[in-house]
């Protein structure tokens, strides 16, 4: 029951690990990575679908990205798509290729990024202190229930707060690593 609960808190801290550097991608830097484009939902005959499943999109170079239609019609709707998205970028179609360059970011919108980073972070680690207290009051329930003794629950609540450290600790590494890349000219 005690690795349980210790196993069950591990994966979802984990997996709250995964959601922030998932959400850190979204955030763009002055390079130019297909990942922006991931969240992009285009109209595909009437149900919104991803860029990359109606077009292939790949680097041109460090600033610009590429997206290849597979269907001549979708030309237009991606590309609109692309502009109307909060992603602040402005798409031009060259014949059957759409070229999304990617403008270089001001010193002000750095800093706004990265207000949104820390904030995005302090997320995570809110998310990984909840994990733990229920893992906590997990404990305490078994406790409780006279299924664990004092001394085990003591233990368990040990490693379980060394497992939030370590999390919050990859946070902030990724944290830092992020606005590391954003500050970056």
């Amino acid at each position: 029951m005690i690795n349980d609960v210790k196993k069950t808190a591990e994966l979802k801290m984990q997996k709250s690990l995964e959601v922030f550097k998932n959400d850190l991608n979204k955030v763009r830097t002055g390079r130019a990575h297909t990942g922006i484009l991931d969240h992009v939902m285009v109209d595909y005959y009437g149900s919104p679908v991803p860029v990359a499943q109606v077009a292939s999109v790949n680097l041109i170079d460090a600033r610009t990205i590429g997206v290849q239609p597979w269907e001549k019609p979708m030309l237009a709707k991606i590309e609109k798509a692309i502009r109307d998205c909060d992603l602040g970028l402005n798409p031009a179609a060259m014949g059957d290729l759409i070229r999304v360059p990617m403008p270089m970011l001001t010193e002000e919108r750095r800093r706004d990024l990265i207000k949104v980073v820390r904030s995005e972070a302090e997320g995570a680690r809110v998310s990984v202190r909840n994990i733990r207290r229920d893992a906590n009051n997990e404990l305490k329930s078994l406790l409780k229930d006279k299924d664990i003794t004092e001394d085990d629950e003591r233990r368990t609540q040990d490693d379980i707060q060394k497992l939030t450290d370590k999390y919050i600790a990859e946070v902030d590494k990724a944290l830092a690593a992020k606005e590391t890349d954003l500050m970056a000219v």
